[in-house]
């Protein structure tokens, strides 16, 4: 199948361009700058390098390769996030997400590409009542965080424009990336945060989040693009985990000193209310979903294992996605 991988020199990007050679595939990797392309290149792919804000040169790269399958996972995130300004964190991204995905769209229906498989984002986004892990058909949040409002109004824009897209259009709600080329990696962003304790508990640390290998995203995208089913997944690991849980995991694995604890009140004084909802009001999402429908299953199957050995791993043998 000829696959067109819209942002390959992103962090996903880089793992799945990769998996989709070994698989058989031709790829063409859709970058934005020379540098982008030689990555590209040298991974196998054909680069094709265009502003994905720009239509008609979308246009052009479409025409020229001629996909029969769009793995979307443009975003414009740099290794330093500061998460306390979040809308500007995000103002590209969302960008990507709105227009972006409208000239995707626009592009792969004009050259008859017959599946268009995109990154959305599984946990804050979903409406904090009732249980701690939410499915598919749980409701996103009707009242989110200020700062979160932007990002969530593209999130459902995007899942929108794909789902009724007249093609076979998925989304795939990853959880927080793990693993080389993320701020969650053995030189990430937030391990310097970790290390220098910025990175407290707040209260009880009962926000849930879900996580997922690099590598894992990457076949769970595989099996996505080589599967039927249409609509919305959740693709996370095994194990959903309050803050509580996974952060004195991920300090330990880092080399770093047990994060500090605050009480609830002061991290409300000390944070941006939308990072105090993260750390003790989000929740999790479930993968079982996604596990029955493709047949898939995440090599670090729990964030437990995967933080103490697969930071630095560009992932292991995948066996369970089929040719």
């Amino acid at each position: 199948m000829r696959v067109l991988v819209a942002g390959a020199s992103g962090a996903i990007g880089r793992a799945l361009v990769p998996a989709l050679l070994a698989r058989g595939h031709e790829v063409a990797g859709f970058v934005r700058s020379e540098e982008g392309g030689a990555s590209v290149a040298n991974q196998g792919a054909e680069p094709l390098i265009a502003d994905a804000l720009d239509a008609s040169a979308v246009m052009a790269c479409f025409e020229r390769f001629r996909p029969e399958a769009v793995a979307h996972q443009l975003t414009a995130l740099t290794a330093a996030v500061d998460l306390r300004n979040f809308d500007a964190v995000f103002a590209k991204t969302n960008e990507l997400r709105t227009r972006g995905t409208d000239n995707l769209i626009g592009a792969a229906r004009q050259v008859g590409a017959h599946r268009f498989v995109a990154q959305s984002f599984c946990g804050w986004p979903y409406a904090r009542v009732g249980g701690a892990v939410k499915t598919e058909d749980d409701p996103l949040d009707p009242n989110p965080p200020a700062a979160f409002r932007r990002t969530l109004d593209a999130i459902r824009c995007l899942e929108g424009a794909v789902t009724t897209a007249g093609f076979d259009g998925i989304c795939l709600r990853y959880g927080g990336f793990y693993g080389p080329g993320t701020s969650l990696s053995a030189n990430g962003a937030i391990v310097e945060q970790v290390r220098r304790r910025r990175f407290p508990i707040i209260g009880s640390g009962g926000g849930i989040w879900s996580f997922i290998h690099i590598a894992d995203a990457a076949s769970a995208t595989v099996a996505a693009l080589e599967g039927e089913a249409l609509g919305v997944f959740n693709v996370t690991d095994d194990e959903p985990a309050p803050v509580a849980a996974w952060l004195p995991v991920f300090a330990a694995a880092v080399g770093a000193k047990p994060p500090l604890h605050l009480p609830a009140w002061l991290g409300r004084l000390a944070l941006p209310h939308h990072l105090y909802v993260m750390m003790t009001d989000v929740r999790g999402g479930s993968n079982a979903r996604f596990k029955q429908t493709f047949a898939w299953r995440p090599a670090w199957a729990t964030w437990r294992e995967g933080f103490q050995r697969g930071l630095g791993s560009t992932g292991r043998a995948h066996a369970s996605t089929k040719k």
